[in-house]
Protein backbone atom coordinates (compact mmCIF):
# COMPACT_ATOMS: atom_id res chain seq x y z
CA UNK A 1 0.00 0.00 0.00
CA UNK A 2 1.37 3.80 -0.76
CA UNK A 3 1.34 5.76 2.38
CA UNK A 4 -0.71 7.96 3.25
CA UNK A 5 -0.51 11.62 1.95
CA UNK A 6 1.07 13.95 4.08
CA UNK A 7 -1.70 17.01 4.85
CA UNK A 8 0.81 19.44 5.93
CA UNK A 9 4.60 19.43 6.78
CA UNK A 10 5.91 21.75 9.26
CA UNK A 11 9.40 23.42 9.08
CA UNK A 12 12.18 24.15 11.40
CA UNK A 13 13.83 27.54 10.57
CA UNK A 14 17.70 27.77 11.50
CA UNK A 15 19.95 25.11 9.29
CA UNK A 16 16.42 23.58 7.75
CA UNK A 17 14.75 26.38 5.85
CA UNK A 18 17.32 28.44 5.75
CA UNK A 19 21.05 28.42 5.83
CA UNK A 20 22.42 29.62 9.40
CA UNK A 21 20.88 30.85 12.22
CA UNK A 22 19.19 33.93 12.65
CA UNK A 23 20.02 34.73 16.18
CA UNK A 24 24.05 35.15 14.50
CA UNK A 25 23.33 36.53 11.28
CA UNK A 26 19.97 38.44 10.52
CA UNK A 27 20.14 37.99 6.57
CA UNK A 28 20.08 34.18 6.73
CA UNK A 29 18.79 33.19 3.10
CA UNK A 30 16.36 29.68 2.27
CA UNK A 31 18.96 26.44 1.04
CA UNK A 32 18.80 26.34 -2.70
CA UNK A 33 15.79 24.43 -4.29
CA UNK A 34 13.97 25.41 -1.25
CA UNK A 35 11.50 27.79 -2.44
CA UNK A 36 10.82 25.47 -5.47
CA UNK A 37 9.70 22.73 -2.80
CA UNK A 38 7.75 25.40 -0.95
CA UNK A 39 6.02 26.25 -3.88
CA UNK A 40 5.48 22.77 -5.25
CA UNK A 41 3.84 21.45 -1.94
CA UNK A 42 1.78 24.66 -1.95
CA UNK A 43 0.30 23.54 -5.00
CA UNK A 44 0.03 20.58 -4.64
CA UNK A 45 -2.66 21.24 -2.11
CA UNK A 46 0.02 20.42 1.14
CA UNK A 47 -0.04 23.19 3.62
CA UNK A 48 2.95 24.20 5.47
CA UNK A 49 3.71 25.83 8.92
CA UNK A 50 6.45 26.53 10.69
CA UNK A 51 8.07 24.86 14.39
CA UNK A 52 10.78 26.98 15.15
CA UNK A 53 13.28 28.27 18.57
CA UNK A 54 13.47 31.81 18.13
CA UNK A 55 11.87 34.54 18.72
CA UNK A 56 8.69 35.08 17.20
CA UNK A 57 9.00 38.98 15.74
CA UNK A 58 12.70 38.76 13.84
CA UNK A 59 11.84 35.18 13.03
CA UNK A 60 8.49 36.64 10.79
CA UNK A 61 10.08 39.54 9.92
CA UNK A 62 13.00 37.96 8.10
CA UNK A 63 10.41 34.99 6.54
CA UNK A 64 8.32 38.43 5.24
CA UNK A 65 11.75 40.02 3.71
CA UNK A 66 11.87 36.68 1.81
CA UNK A 67 8.67 36.89 0.85
CA UNK A 68 7.46 33.49 2.31
CA UNK A 69 5.23 34.14 5.15
CA UNK A 70 2.49 33.68 2.61
CA UNK A 71 2.87 29.98 2.43
CA UNK A 72 3.12 29.37 5.96
CA UNK A 73 -0.25 28.57 7.85
CA UNK A 74 -0.21 29.04 12.19
CA UNK A 75 3.21 29.02 12.95
CA UNK A 76 4.39 28.38 16.37
CA UNK A 77 7.75 30.30 16.66
CA UNK A 78 8.98 30.45 20.52
CA UNK A 79 10.91 28.41 22.86
CA UNK A 80 8.82 25.69 23.91
CA UNK A 81 9.23 22.00 23.35
CA UNK A 82 8.59 21.04 19.69
CA UNK A 83 6.93 18.56 20.09
CA UNK A 84 3.84 20.82 21.29
CA UNK A 85 4.35 23.40 18.93
CA UNK A 86 3.43 20.48 16.41
CA UNK A 87 0.48 19.42 18.68
CA UNK A 88 -0.93 22.80 18.41
CA UNK A 89 -0.65 23.18 14.42
CA UNK A 90 -2.33 19.81 14.09
CA UNK A 91 -5.37 20.85 16.54
CA UNK A 92 -5.20 24.66 15.04
CA UNK A 93 -5.88 22.80 11.39
CA UNK A 94 -8.38 19.87 12.83
CA UNK A 95 -5.56 17.23 11.24
CA UNK A 96 -5.17 13.68 12.67
CA UNK A 97 -0.66 14.05 13.63
CA UNK A 98 -0.74 10.67 11.37
CA UNK A 99 -1.04 13.21 8.70
CA UNK A 100 1.58 15.72 9.87
CA UNK A 101 4.93 15.84 8.94
CA UNK A 102 8.01 17.72 10.45
CA UNK A 103 11.39 18.53 9.06
CA UNK A 104 14.27 19.72 11.35
CA UNK A 105 18.12 19.57 11.06
CA UNK A 106 18.86 18.32 14.76
CA UNK A 107 18.65 14.59 14.98
CA UNK A 108 17.19 15.42 19.38
CA UNK A 109 14.45 17.54 17.86
CA UNK A 110 13.45 15.05 15.85
CA UNK A 111 13.90 12.14 18.69
CA UNK A 112 11.76 14.61 20.81
CA UNK A 113 8.50 14.74 18.91
CA UNK A 114 8.46 11.28 17.08
CA UNK A 115 9.05 10.09 20.89
CA UNK A 116 5.72 12.10 22.24
CA UNK A 117 4.45 12.42 18.45
CA UNK A 118 4.84 9.25 17.19
CA UNK A 119 2.57 8.86 14.25
CA UNK A 120 4.13 12.37 13.32
CA UNK A 121 6.37 11.32 9.83
CA UNK A 122 9.78 12.88 10.50
CA UNK A 123 12.21 14.24 8.01
CA UNK A 124 16.11 15.10 8.09
CA UNK A 125 16.81 18.59 7.02
CA UNK A 126 19.21 17.32 4.28
CA UNK A 127 16.20 15.37 2.63
CA UNK A 128 14.05 18.44 1.84
CA UNK A 129 14.98 18.60 -1.90
CA UNK A 130 13.95 15.05 -2.25
CA UNK A 131 10.41 16.06 -0.81
CA UNK A 132 8.29 16.32 -4.06
CA UNK A 133 9.64 12.65 -5.05
CA UNK A 134 8.06 11.19 -2.34
CA UNK A 135 4.68 9.26 -2.55
CA UNK A 136 3.24 10.93 0.75
CA UNK A 137 3.97 14.44 -0.75
CA UNK A 138 2.56 13.15 -4.48
CA UNK A 139 -1.23 13.30 -4.52
CA UNK A 140 -2.53 11.44 -7.59
CA UNK A 141 -4.51 14.09 -8.88
CA UNK A 142 -4.34 17.80 -7.82
CA UNK A 143 -8.11 19.06 -8.13
CA UNK A 144 -9.02 22.98 -7.72
CA UNK A 145 -9.57 22.89 -3.97
CA UNK A 146 -5.91 21.36 -3.65
CA UNK A 147 -4.57 24.25 -5.23
CA UNK A 148 -6.80 26.89 -3.21
CA UNK A 149 -6.38 25.16 0.19
CA UNK A 150 -4.10 27.17 1.66
CA UNK A 151 -6.39 30.06 1.03
CA UNK A 152 -9.22 28.37 2.54
CA UNK A 153 -7.49 27.63 5.65
CA UNK A 154 -6.14 30.76 5.93
CA UNK A 155 -9.81 31.79 5.70
CA UNK A 156 -11.03 29.24 8.34
CA UNK A 157 -8.22 30.79 10.89
CA UNK A 158 -10.34 34.07 10.58
CA UNK A 159 -13.51 32.84 10.98
CA UNK A 160 -12.05 31.19 14.14
CA UNK A 161 -10.67 33.71 15.59
CA UNK A 162 -14.00 35.86 15.01
CA UNK A 163 -15.75 32.97 16.64
CA UNK A 164 -13.50 33.61 19.74
CA UNK A 165 -14.85 36.92 19.96
CA UNK A 166 -18.13 36.68 19.41
CA UNK A 167 -20.43 36.88 22.00
CA UNK A 168 -23.76 35.47 20.78
CA UNK A 169 -25.06 32.21 20.88
CA UNK A 170 -23.10 29.51 18.30
CA UNK A 171 -26.23 29.49 15.81
CA UNK A 172 -26.10 33.37 16.02
CA UNK A 173 -22.56 32.81 15.10
CA UNK A 174 -23.45 30.25 12.63
CA UNK A 175 -26.43 32.91 10.98
CA UNK A 176 -23.91 35.80 10.77
CA UNK A 177 -21.59 33.53 8.57
CA UNK A 178 -24.60 33.64 5.66
CA UNK A 179 -23.30 30.08 4.48
CA UNK A 180 -24.39 28.67 1.37
CA UNK A 181 -24.43 24.95 0.50
CA UNK A 182 -24.94 23.56 -2.61
CA UNK A 183 -25.47 19.97 -3.04
CA UNK A 184 -25.53 18.67 -6.82
CA UNK A 185 -25.34 16.17 -8.67
CA UNK A 186 -21.48 15.06 -9.39
CA UNK A 187 -19.86 16.39 -12.94
CA UNK A 188 -17.39 13.63 -14.70
CA UNK A 189 -15.02 17.21 -13.99
CA UNK A 190 -15.89 17.04 -10.35
CA UNK A 191 -15.04 13.35 -9.89
CA UNK A 192 -11.38 14.07 -8.49
CA UNK A 193 -12.46 16.32 -5.97
CA UNK A 194 -14.81 13.36 -4.58
CA UNK A 195 -12.17 11.21 -4.80
CA UNK A 196 -10.12 13.41 -3.14
CA UNK A 197 -12.50 13.97 -0.56
CA UNK A 198 -13.10 10.04 0.13
CA UNK A 199 -9.39 9.13 0.65
CA UNK A 200 -8.38 12.22 2.69
CA UNK A 201 -11.26 12.54 5.58
CA UNK A 202 -11.06 9.93 8.57
CA UNK A 203 -13.12 11.49 10.88
CA UNK A 204 -16.34 12.09 9.48
CA UNK A 205 -16.43 9.05 6.64
CA UNK A 206 -19.11 6.36 7.41
CA UNK A 207 -17.16 3.18 6.13
CA UNK A 208 -13.47 4.33 5.28
CA UNK A 209 -14.25 3.11 1.82
CA UNK A 210 -12.25 4.92 -0.69
CA UNK A 211 -14.18 5.43 -3.89
CA UNK A 212 -11.19 5.25 -7.30
CA UNK A 213 -11.69 7.62 -10.09
CA UNK A 214 -12.99 4.80 -12.72
CA UNK A 215 -15.81 3.35 -9.63
CA UNK A 216 -17.39 6.64 -9.16
CA UNK A 217 -17.39 7.28 -13.15
CA UNK A 218 -19.01 4.19 -13.70
CA UNK A 219 -21.77 5.31 -11.24
CA UNK A 220 -22.25 8.34 -13.16
CA UNK A 221 -23.67 6.41 -15.80
CA UNK A 222 -26.01 3.79 -14.04
CA UNK A 223 -29.49 5.06 -13.21
CA UNK A 224 -29.97 3.61 -9.76
CA UNK A 225 -27.06 5.65 -8.58
CA UNK A 226 -26.96 8.96 -6.96
CA UNK A 227 -23.43 10.68 -6.71
CA UNK A 228 -23.56 14.42 -5.08
CA UNK A 229 -21.13 16.64 -4.24
CA UNK A 230 -21.79 19.12 -1.39
CA UNK A 231 -20.00 22.48 -1.80
CA UNK A 232 -19.58 25.56 0.88
CA UNK A 233 -19.44 29.25 0.86
CA UNK A 234 -19.67 31.97 3.25
CA UNK A 235 -18.39 35.49 3.73
CA UNK A 236 -15.14 34.60 4.62
CA UNK A 237 -14.51 33.34 1.23
CA UNK A 238 -15.45 29.15 0.14
CA UNK A 239 -14.32 26.18 1.63
CA UNK A 240 -14.55 24.07 -1.42
CA UNK A 241 -15.85 20.68 -1.62
CA UNK A 242 -17.35 19.43 1.48
CA UNK A 243 -19.01 16.41 1.26
CA UNK A 244 -19.89 13.43 -0.97
CA UNK A 245 -23.15 10.95 -0.92
CA UNK A 246 -23.38 7.69 -2.93
CA UNK A 247 -26.55 6.52 -3.03
CA UNK A 248 -28.15 3.66 -4.39
CA UNK A 249 -32.03 4.05 -5.25
CA UNK A 250 -34.26 0.69 -4.62
CA UNK A 251 -38.18 0.62 -5.17
CA UNK A 252 -38.95 0.75 -1.17
CA UNK A 253 -35.64 2.06 0.09
CA UNK A 254 -32.52 4.40 -0.78
CA UNK A 255 -29.38 3.34 0.80
CA UNK A 256 -26.63 5.69 1.61
CA UNK A 257 -23.66 3.65 0.61
CA UNK A 258 -21.04 6.34 1.47
CA UNK A 259 -21.43 9.72 3.42
CA UNK A 260 -18.34 11.52 4.17
CA UNK A 261 -17.62 14.98 5.03
CA UNK A 262 -15.05 17.51 5.37
CA UNK A 263 -13.69 17.75 9.30
CA UNK A 264 -12.86 21.55 8.37
CA UNK A 265 -16.92 21.75 8.90
CA UNK A 266 -18.03 20.03 11.35
CA UNK A 267 -19.05 22.10 13.67
CA UNK A 268 -20.77 23.39 10.99
CA UNK A 269 -23.65 20.80 10.98
CA UNK A 270 -22.94 19.70 7.59
CA UNK A 271 -23.30 15.94 8.19
CA UNK A 272 -26.59 16.47 10.18
CA UNK A 273 -27.71 19.35 7.17
CA UNK A 274 -26.94 16.26 4.76
CA UNK A 275 -28.90 13.77 6.72
CA UNK A 276 -31.92 16.04 7.46
CA UNK A 277 -32.43 16.92 3.15
CA UNK A 278 -32.04 13.40 2.35
CA UNK A 279 -34.42 11.95 5.10
CA UNK A 280 -37.24 14.39 3.73
CA UNK A 281 -36.30 13.72 0.34
CA UNK A 282 -36.93 9.79 1.06
CA UNK A 283 -40.34 10.80 2.96
CA UNK A 284 -41.34 12.88 -0.22
CA UNK A 285 -40.86 9.65 -2.15
CA UNK A 286 -42.51 7.52 0.39
CA UNK A 287 -39.53 5.31 0.88
CA UNK A 288 -37.12 4.59 3.89
CA UNK A 289 -33.49 5.14 4.19
CA UNK A 290 -30.40 2.32 4.44
CA UNK A 291 -27.24 3.83 5.61
CA UNK A 292 -23.93 1.36 5.62
CA UNK A 293 -21.53 2.08 8.43
CA UNK A 294 -18.40 0.71 9.61
CA UNK A 295 -16.66 1.54 12.76
CA UNK A 296 -13.58 3.05 12.22
CA UNK A 297 -11.27 4.01 15.19
CA UNK A 298 -11.92 7.46 14.05
CA UNK A 299 -15.10 7.63 12.60
CA UNK A 300 -17.33 7.88 16.01
CA UNK A 301 -18.35 11.42 14.85
CA UNK A 302 -19.78 10.44 11.88
CA UNK A 303 -22.11 7.23 14.12
CA UNK A 304 -23.53 9.57 16.49
CA UNK A 305 -24.50 11.95 13.72
CA UNK A 306 -26.46 9.16 11.82
CA UNK A 307 -27.70 8.04 15.65
CA UNK A 308 -29.21 11.96 15.99
CA UNK A 309 -30.73 11.75 12.90
CA UNK A 310 -32.66 9.04 14.11
CA UNK A 311 -30.75 5.92 12.14
CA UNK A 312 -31.14 2.26 14.00
CA UNK A 313 -30.56 -1.50 13.22
CA UNK A 314 -34.17 -1.95 13.75
CA UNK A 315 -35.49 -5.04 11.24
CA UNK A 316 -37.45 -4.04 8.56
CA UNK A 317 -38.94 -5.34 5.04
CA UNK A 318 -37.43 -2.86 3.48
CA UNK A 319 -33.94 -4.07 3.82
CA UNK A 320 -34.65 -7.06 1.52
CA UNK A 321 -31.38 -7.40 -0.76
CA UNK A 322 -30.66 -4.13 -0.22
CA UNK A 323 -29.85 -4.13 3.43
CA UNK A 324 -27.33 -7.18 2.87
CA UNK A 325 -24.31 -6.61 4.07
CA UNK A 326 -22.54 -8.92 2.06
CA UNK A 327 -18.85 -10.23 2.54
CA UNK A 328 -18.10 -7.16 4.64
CA UNK A 329 -19.49 -8.77 8.00
CA UNK A 330 -18.28 -5.50 9.74
CA UNK A 331 -20.67 -3.14 7.72
CA UNK A 332 -23.89 -2.43 9.54
CA UNK A 333 -27.05 -1.62 7.81
CA UNK A 334 -28.99 1.19 9.67
CA UNK A 335 -32.52 1.78 9.08
CA UNK A 336 -34.65 4.95 9.12
CA UNK A 337 -38.27 5.63 8.49
CA UNK A 338 -38.18 8.98 6.81
CA UNK A 339 -40.36 11.49 7.75
CA UNK A 340 -40.53 15.21 6.29
CA UNK A 341 -38.48 18.04 7.91
CA UNK A 342 -37.98 21.43 8.36
CA UNK A 343 -34.77 23.18 6.41
CA UNK A 344 -31.74 24.25 8.47
CA UNK A 345 -31.83 27.77 9.75
CA UNK A 346 -28.28 28.27 9.80
CA UNK A 347 -27.47 27.42 6.11
CA UNK A 348 -28.83 28.17 2.89
CA UNK A 349 -29.45 25.03 0.97
CA UNK A 350 -29.33 24.92 -2.92
CA UNK A 351 -29.95 21.39 -3.55
CA UNK A 352 -31.88 19.27 -6.70
CA UNK A 353 -35.18 17.03 -5.84
CA UNK A 354 -34.46 13.33 -6.25
CA UNK A 355 -37.89 12.47 -6.07
CA UNK A 356 -38.31 13.11 -9.59
CA UNK A 357 -36.39 10.00 -10.57
CA UNK A 358 -37.64 7.88 -7.50
CA UNK A 359 -39.95 5.37 -9.33
CA UNK A 360 -36.46 4.90 -12.25
CA UNK A 361 -35.24 1.15 -12.04
CA UNK A 362 -34.56 -0.17 -8.94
Amino acid sequence: MPPALVKCLVWDLDNTLWRGTLSEDETVDPFPAIREVVAGLDARGILQSVCSRNDHDPAWARLQALGMTEWFVVPEIGWGRKSDGVRRIAERLGFATSTIAFIDDQPAERAEVAHHLPDVRCYRAEDAATLLDRPEFSPRSVTVDARRRRTMYRAGVRRTDEQARFTGSHDDFLRSLEMVMHLGRATEDELSRVEELTLRTSQMNATGVHYPDAALRALLDDACHEVLVTTLTDRFGPHGAVGVLLLRKHPRAWHLKLLATSCRVVAFGVGTIILNWLADQAARAGVHLLADFRATDRNRMMEIAYRFAGFDEQPCDCRGPAGEPGSDSDVQVLHLVAERRPRSETVRLIAPDLVVSADGPG
